[in-house]
């Protein structure tokens, strides 16, 4: 009985009160074993103080189904005082206090067990009413909290859309930027003006991809935290793709700037087909490239080798936009017998091959070096926009790509490249006549 009101009461089972109730236990044997009536009232006394003790201490916090358990105590006490005023008469009437005493001791043994009973009977109902009640919250809570992110939601649904908008339009006006840039430096005239402006709007156009990769996965994280309510979490992100979005606008304009500048400085040429002699400006721009070369390098020399096909004559060609693409070559082998020089000093001349061929009803030109050569794995990667193995500041990416569309396109031509790395490469030109 003290453990059961302890529990209810109190939540708890105190050390103090397992030691008391072992002793007690001790003392309640012994009384019983010696008959000893003085020392069994005592402890009676002891129990009953003890289970008062409990109920007058938590007297102001009882509620509900502890009721049952006061009611149960009291009236059990009651019953221990009816036994004892019983037995008290027992010398004067035993028959009758004989009666009476059973009775008690029924009372006794049964009014716990049965105020156990109804307070299981209430705490249940009040757990059962406690269960609904708290599902009732966490019901409303969960519909406030949900409401809450279909506002949310929208509102970032909104902001996505607002962002992935103006995100669409970067990337077209960056796209068409880009197809004006390479329309722009196929017309250019060929100068230092123009050397590095492709690796300058490289930068920003890579931070613009990289930046709207991150946004993706951004707004992939961000649907999920949605999903799940974490509205903290997903403002973060919102804040994330805000600073990202910052960032993209931030390249964007750098990116226009840049376009811009160049296209106020180039010049524009005709694009008119005309009959020009392949030989002649094969050999001009060779020589053109060598002694730019070396005005930057005076320490550059370099063996240069020609044969040309004097039955080819004259081609419909355009002629500027042939000597770019010619004088595109012929900086990239120069460079790469240039490297190549710098790596073995000793024992070593660089040599440039340019041979032009009449093939029935198309003109080869060959373009051969003994430099670096240019590694499998990137032989079918030179021809792409803004790709370049020189070191930054050293190449624009655009050259052989302006090159493969002026010949293939412009011109209805083909242009290889074949190389054996830290050999030679070859770059291989047909046109039609």
């Amino acid at each position: 009985i003290l453990v059961i009101l302890a529990k209810v009461f109190t939540n708890k089972i105190p050390r103090k009160l397992l030691v008391f109730l072992s002793l007690i236990s001790v003392a309640t044997f012994y009384s019983l074993a010696k008959t000893n009536t003085m020392l069994f009232l005592i402890i009676s006394v002891l129990y009953i103080a003890t289970a008062l003790y409990y109920l007058i201490s938590s007297w102001k916090s009882l509620k509900g189904a502890q009721w049952a358990i006061v009611t149960g105590v009291i009236v059990t006490i009651l019953w221990i005082v009816v036994f004892a005023i019983i037995q008290s008469f027992e010398a004067q009437n035993p028959f009758v206090a004989i009666s009476y005493r059973d009775t008690a001791l029924l009372g006794i043994f049964l009014s716990f067990p049965l105020s156990l009973l109804v307070y299981v009977s209430i705490r249940f109902r009040e757990i059962i009413r406690e269960v609904r009640e708290n599902a009732q919250q966490v019901m409303q809570v969960t519909e406030e909290k949900r409401q809450q992110a279909l506002n949310q939601q929208k509102i970032l649904e909104q902001e996505v859309k607002r962002q992935t908008a103006d995100l669409t339009e970067t990337l077209q006006n960056l796209k068409s930027t880009q197809a004006q840039l390479i329309q722009s430096e196929k017309m250019a005239s060929l100068g230092e003006l123009t050397a590095g402006i492709a690796h300058e709007i490289q930068n920003p156009l890579n931070f613009v991809n990289n930046f709207s990769e991150v946004n993706k996965e951004l707004l992939l994280e961000m649907k999920d935290e949605i999903d799940k309510g974490n509205i903290n979490e997903v403002k973060s992100i919102a804040d994330d793709l805000i600073s990202n979005q910052e960032k993209i606008n931030h390249h964007g304009k750098r990116a226009d700037a840049i376009v811009k500048g160049m296209m106020q400085h180039s010049q524009v040429s005709t694009g008119q087909k005309e009959s020009a002699d392949i030989n002649a400006l094969a050999d001009e721009y060779l020589r053109l490239s060598f002694h730019g070369i070396r005005a930057k390098d005076k320490s550059f020399n370099a063996t240069l080798e020609t044969d040309f096909d004097t039955s080819i004559g004259k081609i419909n060609i355009v002629p500027q936009d042939i000597g770019k693409v010619l004088l595109n070559l012929y900086n990239n082998v120069f460079y790469a017998v240039n490297e190549k020089a710098k790596q073995q000093p000793n024992g070593y001349e660089p040599v440039i091959s340019v041979t032009t061929k009449k093939l029935n009803d198309k003109v080869e030109i060959r373009v051969k070096d003994n430099g670096i050569g240019i590694p499998q794995n990137i032989l079918d990667k030179i021809f792409q926009p803004f790709f370049t193995t020189k070191p930054t500041g050293q190449g624009t990416g655009l050259g052989l790509s302006l090159a493969y569309d002026i010949i293939t396109k412009e011109h209805n031509g083909t242009i290889k490249a074949e190389s054996k790395e830290g050999e030679s490469s070859t770059f291989i030109i047909q046109l039609p006549f």
